[in-house]
């Protein structure tokens, strides 16, 4: 694989995690907030992304999310690089008013 195309890019986690009982709503929160613990910024409700700044620190932060998804429910991640990610649609209200996507930090910690 040519790790050079996805230099810089955003980790895109989208889920739908069942809600039915306590023990379900207790377990999608704590997928929630590990998301944030671990730097992904909610985009919607059950959509959070992450910037990463290589192809290592994606592989790094998806084995993370499968570590931490919840016994039921199902969870796509995937990776956009910056160039998607700037040329996204981000469509806000009625009537529709568009708005440009979120940054890439412009410092970004390396660990």
């Amino acid at each position: 694989m040519d790790v050079e195309k996805f230099k810089m890019g955003w980790l895109v986690v989208a889920f739908d995690l069942p809600v039915g009982s306590k023990a379900q709503r207790k377990a999608a929160s704590d997928f929630r907030n590990f998301l944030l613990d671990d730097g992904f910024q909610m985009l919607q409700f059950s959509v959070y992304a992450r910037p990463c700044v290589s192809f290592a620190r994606q592989q790094t932060h998806l084995e993370r999310v499968r570590k931490n998804v919840p016994e039921e429910g199902k969870v796509r991640a995937f990776f956009l690089t910056r160039f998607q990610w700037e040329n996204a649609y981000v469509i806000h209200g009625a009537p529709a008013k568009e708005v440009p996507p979120e940054q890439m930090p412009e410092q970004i910690q390396l660990w």
